[in-house]
């Protein structure tokens, strides 16, 4: 493009607080997105410039048109370091702008400039004033740091460009917003000296004035009398500054105690505190720290309770808007309710609630929370390994805080709040200390009443806070932790459920989120179905709601364009909007060759389909395993393996096997469990006998050597991810009879459902005596 000289279009970096000058380079650091993405719009273009304005008002996070100056300057680019969405860059001005107008663009400010240059007069006026502004900036810089030898011109050479040297001049003054940009704005070089040269006599001024004010001091004043006029110094800048002096902040904090009403042993230790502090010179290391200390303490809810809403008929109609289903849960907070109702001494109740992710545990905590009327609060323990960070670390270490139990507290402004802490199985340990041992005492309701912060340092009552925490499994939840909490489990969503779900709750916030009208957009029963069978595959509704957010946002693109019919989604619509389908449960494994069966496994996402693989081998080790599996389910394999040989002929296997290699795919992931028994036992007897099973069955359930079917856990999600998988035939052990009452009837209407209590049950049910199937070369 080369020298820029005319009217052209450049992404525009609106920066807050400082103004780029031509021939200035200036470090400047860029965190927000749309600055990132002009910026790399201006890398990716031949000339790697970008026009630079400053803002008007530097609070406006996403400047408009209107927030800017209309006056900048062109500026290269170089890239110094890119640490995640940090870009530390320095710009080098080049020209002088104008904005033209503003070019639409969705993602950052774009707009069509034009040079301006600044005018330059060569005449007698002209040199007085550089000569003027030199000497001014010469006085300055003895002034302000006279240690430093400065080797300022005392004129310039004629067909040197002046505003070279004034522009850097500029940015040795503490100049503010304004004043810079009036100084860019300057049209001739003229007009920029002047301007710079009243900037120079102001500063030279204030030091002066300084400098003659401490010359005096100097001579007048013995040490005393400096000391007392540094702290009459310090006190009238922090009035200055609205931050008070240390006599107004004891007096505030000894005004606040008074209006307080505290336990008695705690009146007593903060009566105590206050003294100290009192007492204590405000340049004392000691001073902050029990400032800090008797600040929080006096920021606690010490007693202040907000007042439950113990409506059941209000409960009910806020939890059934917000979550569809989940009927067990919503039954024991109506019963916490109705104890609460009837005994208001009762103590908050402890939950967990387990499940898959996107099921809504977290977002369940935030509706009890609005049922009862109570603050809500939640922070994360996933991934905590430090103990302090619950308990709070001691106050002798530098930088030390509270805890985050007591940080929710002083947070939420009550002593009664919902507290949900999420992820307590992903709680880890290290060498700082163990979180789950801390969580013990602060989720026992026998003992949470007098919780001692290691910086609090006072016992504080947490018998009154509704501790809610989430799980995906409870496997990693240490015994003693897990006894102190009831457990209600969130199984995964039916697809009859999820399009429930999806009507309800998801479709209208994503379209609303969207900018569109309930008119505007709708999505069929039959188009919904197939989303949640071809595009998702989980036990919650998480991805179905990104998915049904895509669709939003594509339909809106329509609208924005100018388009005004209204949008239905029909089915063959999917592919173009979402791409191909993502699964055909449906089609795997229509036919099943001698040696494998079909299993069901319950994973932290819900349940899934895992099938097991048996070949024979011409030698080696009787029995090999592979696919990562524990050492449960090679035991059970093991277990399987034996009964299935020493029963041959009940089972009408003739075939001596040599040795066999079992498999299990996806050897990726870790596998163990005793739920596999029954499967593994149906591929080895399917594998001896050369009789495959049938494709349409799934099975789960523990078997011993004597041939005995266990129960196993999970039965709901592994039921759901058969009925996923297109699979309608399941085996379960005849004890596992109980758990379906979990399942909706629409669900067991379409499922055919064996109960079994010894493996040749199973055999029989999965194992026709005549082979069916079409076997698959193998």
């Amino acid at each position: 493009m080369g020298i820029l000289s005319q009217s052209y279009t450049l992404p525009i970096l609106p920066l807050k607080n400082t103004v780029v000058f031509p021939g200035i380079a200036l470090p400047i650091t860029i965190q927000r997105s749309a600055s990132l993405r002009a910026i790399d719009t201006a890398l990716a273009s031949d000339i790697k410039k970008i026009a630079v304005f400053a803002q008007k008002n530097t609070a406006t996070d996403i400047p408009g048109p209107d927030d800017l100056y209309s006056l900048g300057v062109t500026a290269n680019i170089t890239v110094i370091a890119r640490v995640g969405s940090t870009l530390q860059i320095i710009l080098q001005g080049v020209e002088r702008i104008e904005v033209v107008n503003f070019v639409p663009s969705h993602s950052f400010l774009k707009a069509q400039v034009h040079p301006l240059p600044v005018s330059v007069t060569q005449n007698v006026e002209a040199e007085a004033l550089q000569r003027e502004v030199l000497d001014l900036a010469s006085k300055y810089i003895a002034l302000s740091h006279p240690e430093v030898q400065h080797n300022l011109p005392l004129a310039v050479s004629p067909g040197e460009d002046f505003l070279q040297l004034v522009y850097p001049l500029a940015k040795l003054l503490p100049l503010d917003l304004s004043q810079e940009q009036a100084l860019l704005e300057a049209s001739s070089e003229s007009e920029v000296i002047k301007l710079l040269s009243d900037f120079f006599r102001h500063e030279i001024q204030v030091l002066e004035l300084r400098k003659e004010i401490s010359d005096q001091a100097k001579d007048k004043l013995s040490k005393e009398q400096r000391n007392y006029f540094l702290r009459e110094q310090i006190k009238t800048m922090q009035q200055e500054l609205g931050e008070g002096a240390p006599e107004t902040e004891t007096r505030a904090l000894r005004e606040k105690l008074e209006g307080l009403t505290l336990p008695e042993p705690v009146q007593t230790e903060v009566e105590k505190e206050m003294a100290r502090l009192e007492q204590t010179p405000p340049s004392s290391p000691e001073y902050q720290v029990m400032l800090s200390h008797l600040g929080l303490i006096l920021d606690l809810p010490w007693g202040r309770l907000t007042t439950d809403n113990l409506n059941l008929k209000n409960a009910r109609q806020v939890l059934d808007e917000d979550h569809y289903n989940l009927k067990e849960v919503k039954e024991r907070i109506i019963e916490q309710l109705a104890v609460m109702k009837l005994n208001p001494q009762a103590k908050a109740p402890i939950l967990c609630f387990v499940g898959p992710p996107g099921v809504g545990k977290t977002s369940l905590g935030q509706s009890i929370a609005r049922a009862l009327d109570r603050k809500f609060e939640r922070f994360s323990l996933g991934g905590m390994h430090d103990e302090a960070e619950l308990r709070g670390h001691r106050r002798t270490y530098i930088g030390a805080m509270p805890g985050r139990i007591i940080q929710a507290i002083r947070r939420a402004g009550v002593s009664n709040p919902l507290i949900m802490l999420d992820e307590i199985d992903k709680l880890g340990h290290d060498f700082r200390g163990d979180p789950a041992s801390a969580l013990m005492e602060i989720l026992d309701p026998a003992q949470n009443n007098s919780f001692r912060d290691n910086y609090l340092d006072l016992p504080f009552d947490l018998s009154r806070v509704f501790f809610i925490t989430t799980a995906n499994t409870v496997d990693s939840i240490p015994k003693p932790l897990l006894d102190r909490m009831e457990t209600l489990n969130l199984s995964g969503y039916s697809d009859e459920e999820k399009i429930e779900i999806a009507n309800r709750y998801l479709f209208p916030r994503q379209r609303s989120e969207a900018g569109l009208k309930d008119e505007q957009l709708k999505i069929p029963e039959k188009t919904l179905a197939t989303i949640i069978r071809r595009y998702t595959r989980e036990a919650g509704v998480r991805e179905l709601e990104r998915m049904l957010g895509r669709l939003s946002r594509k339909v809106a693109v329509h609208f924005a364009e100018g388009e005004t019919t209204p949008d239905s989604i029909e089915v063959e619509d999917l592919s173009e909007m979402l791409g191909p389908e993502r699964f055909f449960a449906e089609r795997i494994r229509k036919f099943l060759p001698p040696g494998v069966a079909t299993g069901l496994a319950w994973t932290e996402s819900g349940g899934d389909v895992l099938y097991i693989e048996a070949i024979e081998l011409p030698g080696g080790e009787k029995l090999t395993m592979t696919g990562h599996l524990g050492e449960v389910m090679k035991e059970s394999a093991m277990a399987a393996n034996s009964y299935v040989l020493s029963y041959c002929r009940e089972f009408n296997i003739k075939k001596t096997v040599e040795a066999v290699h079992i498999h299990v795919p996806a050897g990726s992931i870790p596998k163990d469990g005793p739920s596999a028994g029954v499967t593994i036992a149906t591929a080895l007897a399917s594998l001896y006998s050369g009789r495959a099973v049938r494709s349409d069955t799934a099975m789960t359930g523990e078997i011993t050597l004597s041939g005995l079917v266990l129960p196993v856990g999970g039965i709901k999600e592994k039921i759901l991810a058969a009925r996923r998988a297109g699979i309608n035939r399941v085996i379960l052990p005849l004890e596992n009879d109980k758990d379906l009452s979990s399942l909706s009837e629409q669900v067991r209407a379409g499922m055919e459902l064996i109960f079994v209590e010894r493996i040749e049950d199973v055999l029989a049910a999965a194992i026709p005596e005549e082979n069916t199937e079409t076997p698959v070369p193998h």
